[in-house]
Parts: structure tokens; sequence; C-alpha cells
């Protein structure tokens, strides 16, 4: 096969991701510098794709004076079962605030405000003061909207609708660019930066039932683990326990917000018990996250769920006049799939929501790599086993502007990397592949084994057994890819798009079990039915995994830095595996 044509861009400063963190980075890159050439590279439309569009609940920041700063830290850990990163959760507590301001006198965020006119925050399960920042139910659409109206005065070079493929480094190991896949062209570009930033978002999308936006398929993560990064809490992946039930509908799996429990909805299995009772009697639906997704996961295993495999969340004892004016958002998804949340009960499941690992950074987002940054998802460490409602958002817009300030230093200093045309034609022609084989299978069916596994074997609660299977069949999986073929033409061709994203998603999903299999411990996220309990003489230990260049992972534990604050010092309680 002949090495496939490309195109060639020239930049200072290439950000892979056009969510919160990557657009957030363009305003600080163009601040800090206005005379720096950048470019945004987004599988999708810039600023109206991907995660944080989809982000309902809110912000979390402290702003009150009855509220503080060591107060957020410490749900943060308590949140995370104090596997974070200590040094970088201080960083999102610290700068939320700053960024939350910034957010609204320099982007032009409407955040809802209360009587007195200061902002209005609400509240959100896992935390000890109301400190959750919203516009309404729908917060995400208003800060994706303003910050793509700063787009229009920064002006950066949109590359829209384009994938990126493989991370390039120069001879001396340091980031010259990414090699990249017009998807309506279907022809490849090579972007040559001084600086790279990595900020695609998550890879939940691998699970039957997931929440978020379909193009967020790992790509950054499986990028930086194929250019040999070290990636760290990888078997953490957070279930939000409530995601729609839609039948075949691509509803499913999308979010009810946290808000709801927050604002007091009930979750009640089909028999009508109020089962959270059981499991955390004291904070009931205001648990966090990964106790409310066990909870529920563990009623509907008993038995004790809806026809359809739920469980079903009840907020219309506020009335429905007050559910619509809290949550229209949610009232309105709920009618388009014929419930309504404003009237009765609806059906809902734990659905796979957000990655709590990725790649190891450091405080001001740089990697091992010179010149290439992480940001928000695709970097791990800030949450630990467990991540707090609304400090998703938090995490993007904080760590993007770090990335940003970074990146602006950073380009400054470097002049562009030589490439290596071996590994360019490498990328471009595995790449290709998929078009030139004759006689080979679909890539849909392979999709269809990979989500259920996922969800089947290395789910909401997992076991040796189960994760020894999802191994075998990740690695038969990862060879059937090798015989995937495509028809058709290169420009716009959703096989050939869906054939790239799985071979991004075997790749985490492969370190997902991986690491699943070593933790023989429950916490947080990662729930062993074997090893029932969290074990902090053992396992306060964070996993780091690494991809060498035949493929083969190698897997280090280290002990978690207790910088700041030791466990000892809280005492909340994990949700029994029954």
């Amino acid at each position: 096969m002949r090495t496939p044509a490309y195109e060639e861009v020239f930049t200072d400063v290439a950000i892979i991701g056009s969510g919160g963190a990557g657009l957030m980075a363009v305003l600080h890159v163009h601040d800090a510098d206005p005379n720096l050439d950048i470019t945004v590279i987004s599988k999708g439309a810039v600023g109206r794709s991907g995660c944080t569009r989809m982000v309902q609940g809110g912000y979390n920041a402290v702003l009150s004076p009855l509220d503080s700063i060591e107060n957020h830290f410490v749900d943060t850990l308590d949140g995370g079962k104090y596997l974070n990163d200590q040094d970088l959760a201080w960083t999102l507590v610290n700068d939320a605030p700053k960024v939350i301001r910034e957010l609204e006198t320099r982007v032009g965020c409407f955040f809802d405000r209360a009587a007195d006119g200061s902002i209005k925050q609400k509240a959100f399960a896992g935390q000890s003061f109301d400190r959750t920042v919203h516009r309404g139910d729908l917060t995400g659409i208003e800060i994706m909207a303003r910050l793509r109206d700063q787009m229009f005065r920064v002006k950066p070079r949109e590359l829209e609708d384009v994938r990126a493929l493989d991370l390039l480094l120069a001879a001396d190991g340091s980031a010259a660019g990414v090699t990249c896949l017009d998807v309506r062209r279907g022809r490849f570009i090579v972007v040559r930066a001084r600086v790279v930033i990595v900020a695609t978002g998550g890879a939940a999308t691998m699970y039957r039932i997931a929440a978020p936006a379909r193009e967020k398929t790992g790509d950054g993560v499986a990028m930086c683990m194929r250019a040999g990064l070290e990636l760290r809490d990888m078997e953490m992946m957070q279930f939000h326990p409530t995601g729609l039930l839609a039948g075949q509908a691509r509803m499913t799996g999308a979010v009810l917000e946290e808000g709801l429990r927050g604002a007091g909805a009930h979750l009640y299995n089909a028999l009508g018990e109020r089962y959270m009772s059981k499991y955390d009697p004291e904070r009931m639906e205001r648990s966090t996250r990964d106790v409310v997704s066990r909870s529920s996961y563990m009623e509907i295993m008993a038995g004790r769920g809806t026809a359809t495999n739920g469980v079903l969340i009840d907020i219309s004892h506020l009335g429905a006049a007050e559910v619509e004016r809290r949550f229209p958002g949610m009232v309105a998804r709920t009618r388009q799939i014929g419930s309504d949340l404003a009237t009765g009960p609806v059906e809902v499941s734990p659905t796979a929501h957000f990655h709590m690992g990725g790649v190891v950074i450091d405080s001001d987002c740089r990697t091992s790599v010179p010149g290439l940054l992480v940001a928000g998802e695709d970097a791990g460490g800030v949450h630990g086993a467990n991540r707090l409602g609304g400090n998703g958002v938090a995490e993007s817009t904080v760590f993007g502007c770090r990335a940003g300030d970074t990146a602006a230093v950073v380009a400054r200093e470097r002049r562009h990397g030589d490439l290596d045309p071996a590994a360019v034609e490498r990328s471009l022609m595995l790449a290709a592949a998929p078009l030139d084989r004759p006689g080979g299978i679909l890539p849909f069916d392979l999709t269809r084994r990979l989500k259920d596994l996922m969800w089947e074997r290395c789910g909401v609660v997992r076991n040796r057994e189960g994760l020894e299977e999802a191994a075998k069949e990740i690695d038969a999986l990862h060879e059937d890819v090798a015989d995937v073929s495509v028809p058709g033409p290169v420009a716009f061709n959703p096989a050939w798009q869906e054939a790239l994203d799985l071979r991004n998603q075997i790749v985490v999903a492969r370190a997902i079990v991986q690491s699943a299999l070593l933790r023989e411990e429950t916490r947080g996220a990662h729930a062993r039915a074997d090893f029932p309990e969290r074990r902090d003489n053992e396992w306060l230990r964070y996993l780091v995994v690494r991809q060498s260049e035949d493929g083969d992972l190698t897997i280090q534990s280290h002990p978690v830095e207790l910088s700041r604050r030791a466990p000892e010092q809280t005492s909340q309680p994990e949700a029994k595996i029954r």
C-alpha cells in the first residue's frame, strides 16, 4: 500500500478537543500572547459537540463566606476515597472560584442569581455545602455557548469534523504534532506544533448504557498510550446513578442530573421500597454517585428492579409546577420518551458516565513528554476513585486555563520539532488500512460485542472471573479489528470512523480491565464482589499503566502521597455489596 497523501499545517499550539478544557485553553493562550498561532482540532463542531455542552447540574466553587476551600477539598477527597492526587485536587478547589468569576465577567456566562444578586448555589450529592453554580439545568449549554462566542474574537484556526489519529514525537522525544483525518473530505492532515494540548474527553461510550456524547471514544487517552505516556486510575470508571431507560433509542443512558437528588428526589425499586435506606441511611439519595449506582445495581440484580432492568426516580412530590420551574430541561427530556418527571416516577439505570483515569500530569498540565499537555477528562488523579457531581466541568475549565497558560510559555521556548517520516507513514497507513482490506468484517458488530462485554464483565460490580473473561475477549477483539474492512468512499464514511473509534476503545478497555483485575478491593467506582471491602492498609495505592511499543501493558502501584490530609480523618461509609 502506498503512503496516503496528506496536507501539512504549521501552528504554535495545537489543541485537540473543543469542549470546556479546549476552549478555555484557547482563551488563555491568546490572552497570554495574541501573536501565537492556535489551531483547534475538533472531532465535531467546535464548541457545539462533546460533553461539556451536556452538563446539566452545575459547577462546584466556593463562593459563600460560610463555605471554605478546605471543606470543598475534604469533600473531594472523601468522594475520591483518598486515591486523589492531592496537589491536583487542591489546585481544582482553589482555582474554581477564580474561573467561575472569569466565566461570568470575561466569557459572559449568565448563572442563576439569588434574591440578593449573588450567584445562586444549589445542593449536590456528596457535598457538605450547597456550592454548585448553575444555569437552570442547562449549565453546560450556557458555558459552551458563551465560549463559542469568544472564538469569534480570538479567531483560532478551526479544523472541524477532523479527528486526531496519533501524536507525533520528535527525535528527542518531545511533542512535534499530530496526524489527523478530515472526516468530511476523507483527507489526511499532519499538524506540526510547538505545543500540543490533548483535551478530547473520556471513553465511557464503550459501555452498553452510556451517557457521553457519541464521539467520545477515548481517542486522547489511546493516543497518549500509544505514545508511551503513563496513565493512572484506569480502573475507575464512574457510573452515574440516573441514566434514562428508553429502549433502543439513543436517549438511553442520557443523564437525569444530580440536582434532582439534591433537591429531594426519591429512588424506589419495583416493590415501592425507598431502598437507599439499606445502603446509606444517613445520606440516602444524596450519597455519592458510586454508592447510589452500586445500590441501584444490586437492587436490579436481586430481582427488585423494573421489567426493563431499572429503578424509579420520583420528584413529583415537590409539585409539577415546581419541578417544571427548577428542571425544565429534565422534564422536556423525559417527555420526549413518553414519561413525565413533573408528575410521576421515571425509569432509570446506572449509566457509564465519566472516567476518573487518565494521563499522569502535574498541576500545570505537563506530562512526561516535553511540549505535550493534557487537560480535562484525558488526565487522571484529580478525582481519585470517584468524581463528585459538579467537579467535572470545574476540572475541565480550571485545567483548561492552566494548560493554556503553560502552553503560551512553552510555545515561546520551543521550535517545531523534526518529524519522523516513518512515524507519519505508519500512522496514516494504519488508519487507512480498513479501506484496503477486501472481504473483511464490518466494525459495528465488534463495537456491540465490546459494549456488552464491558457492561457485563467490567461494569458496576466486578469479579475476577468476569474480568479474566473480559481480558481474553478484548484480546480476541483486538485481533478481529485487524480484519475489519469498510466499504465506500473516503469522504464522510461512518463505517471507517466506527473502525477508528473501535481501535481506540479497545486500547483503553484493555487498560481498564487489567487495572481492575489487579486492584483486589472495593474503592469508589471500582467494586469487586470478591473483595467487597475498602482496604487502606494494602490498597491506598494508585495504579500506573504504560503501554510498550509492541502493545504490552505494564502496571505498577504507587503509594498515594497524603501531602495534605490522611483518610483516617473521614468516616464516610462504603455501600455494602449484598
